[in-house]
């Protein structure tokens, strides 16, 4: 690799959820490399970050180019490389074969991936990095078969795991020049599906935090019973047990209430269910927030509360833990890599809200300073494991490493 010009590819960038990989890629850019970003859609969502708008205006979104931008695309890799082209859609036809045959994205994708061929050409990319082992490793993989730049990608969790075969994960990691994931639980969940002789290309990179938050004051937790949980409102999150042991907790005359920052699908369905078990009062919807808001919610609280139903390591833990505050959250993904009953939080069974209201009930009668020794040993963890600039090494140097194409 002569120059340091890399391409970052995921399917919506930038999004307030995919913080880290903005974090990421700046943190590159620290250290001297070029990095282009490209998201295959728009993002439809508002973007609540002034930094965030200012990504988007940095970012090329393929399926937002003119059409006959795309048309142009398609045409000229099929007509200046069709073998490469045919073998590209045999490629696609594969992986069409190994959903089985119940979505045609494969298909589009190989579209998809002649556009980013085009563009990645034009602007002298040598490498594609791709976050989330889908749609964007998909479209890497596809470009790299048309004879664009080799391909590396990062897998986060539930997006992976999932469904690994469906989504042609094998394949995948058989064809990148590496994967990184973002905790131990995600390389051992890798290396369920590849050969053994791969293993050596999975790498565990993790997220990073920005500086705000290892800048951030030391302070006790309140002593009022003020509780956040940081999370999209979706199905995998576990928020109809939260309010579930939430309301055990409120019959039992217990005092508090929760911070919910975020939104999603299920916002509708949570209120009906939180009014219905008698604790709408004591829920406050907070939507989402810029950094600067979930900081001071979770500050406000005296834990953060994951009680996820399925993840890979959710970075609002990392955050927690930066800002002194004690996590209780599912014993899922890798959250037991940061959360330890005892020692940072409290780490519960997923999906029993006996055992969250346990944990609940043991973080409200804790004292400030009990609090506080919780979570100075979590900030510990995340000042050795998480910092950002140290992941944009280990990503560079990986890049470096496996330039070239394949023989």
């Amino acid at each position: 690799m002569t120059s340091r010009r890399i391409a970052y590819l995921v399917n919506q960038y930038p999004k307030t959820s995919h913080s880290f990989v903005r974090r990421e890629i700046h943190a590159l850019e620290r250290l001297g490399w070029s990095v282009q970003r490209y998201s295959i859609r728009n993002v439809r969502e508002p973007l609540v970050e002034q930094v965030d708008r200012e990504e988007r205006e940095r970012t090329l979104v393929l399926l937002e180019l003119p059409l006959a931008t795309l048309a142009l695309a398609v045409f000229s890799a099929a007509l200046l490389r069709p073998l490469r082209f045919l073998a590209a859609g045999w490629l696609a036809l594969e992986m069409l074969a190994k959903s089985g045959g119940r979505r045609l994205r494969p298909l589009g994708w190989w579209l998809v991936a002649c556009v980013l061929l085009r563009e990645v050409r034009r602007a002298g990319i040598e490498r594609v990095h791709a976050h989330f082992g889908t749609n964007s490793a998909a479209v890497a993989m596809l470009c790299e078969a048309l004879g664009g730049p080799p391909y590396s990608f990062t897998a986060h969790g539930t997006e992976s795991f999932d469904a690994p075969p469906t989504i042609s994960l094998p394949l995948k990691i058989h064809r990148a020049r590496f994967v990184a994931t973002v905790s131990e639980y995600g390389r051992s969940q890798l290396m369920r599906w590849c050969p053994r002789n791969e293993w050596p290309k999975l790498h565990v990179v993790r997220c990073g935090l920005a500086a705000d938050y290892s800048l951030a004051p030391v302070d006790l937790p309140p002593s009022e019973k003020r509780l956040a949980c940081v999370a999209r409102l979706s199905p995998e999150k576990g928020l109809f047990v939260l309010v579930e042991a939430l309301a055990r907790l409120a019959a039992e005359g217990g005092e508090f209430e929760l911070a919910l920052v975020g939104d999603g699908p299920l916002r509708a369905d949570l209120a009906a269910f939180a009014e219905q078990r008698g604790v709408a009062q004591r829920i406050r919807f907070v939507g989402w927030g810029d950094s600067a808001l979930v900081q001071r919610e979770i500050r406000a609280a005296r834990a953060l509360v994951t009680p996820s139903l399925a993840e890979g390591l959710p970075v609002v833990i990392m955050e927690a833990f930066a800002l002194h505050r004690p996590v209780i959250a599912s014993e899922v993904g890798g959250i037991g890599e940061l959360v330890e009953t005892g020692q940072t939080g409290w780490l519960v069974a997923p999906g029993s809200p006996e055992a969250l209201l346990a944990a609940l009930r043991a973080a409200l009668a804790a004292s400030p300073e009990e609090l506080a020794a919780l979570a100075a040993r979590g900030a510990e963890r995340v000042r050795q494991l998480h910092d950002v600039d140290e992941a944009a090494r280990q990503l560079s140097a990986l890049f470096q490493a496996t330039s070239g194409r394949a023989a």
